[in-house]
């Protein structure tokens, strides 16, 4: 685990920036779901709660390299120490799976069904990583 060496304001300042990241990638998940472009929506929901991870753990001081690392850099210090619920930590993995295999995996469609249930937990994971921020 490796240590940032910015200043307050400039991880205030990174910290914002990625919840408006989050947030904008959020709405390109929409704009995709409505084009019915599910695949595509799935790689933009996980990039949404993946900058909201990154500015939580900016906040606090903690990096990690790589995705994998991300995640759990996430479960030890938030999900793990009961500052978020365990069920944020099931889903993350899901989604970061997902991303994964949409993104890479051959004749794997995923559809409206799976997205109309993934888009509001994706929402909600933000938000409660924007409510401990």
């Amino acid at each position: 685990m490796k240590r940032q060496t910015l200043d307050p304001e400039s991880i205030a300042a990174l910290v914002a920036y990625r919840m408006q990241r989050a947030k904008e990638t959020l709405l390109e998940a929409d704009t995709l779901i409505k084009g019915q472009f599910y695949n595509a929506a799935v790689n933009r929901l996980y990039y949404a709660c993946y900058y909201a991870v990154i500015a939580l753990l900016s906040k606090n001081g903690i990096s990690a390299q790589t995705h994998q690392g991300v995640k759990q850099m996430f479960s030890m210090n938030f999900i793990v120490t009961g500052k978020l619920d365990k069920k944020y930590a099931s889903f993350y993995s899901r989604l970061f799976n997902d991303r994964i295999s949409g993104d890479y995996d051959d004749f794997l469609q995923y559809d409206e069904e799976m997205i109309q249930k993934i888009r509001p937990l994706s929402e909600e994971f933000i938000l409660a990583i924007e409510a401990i921020l």
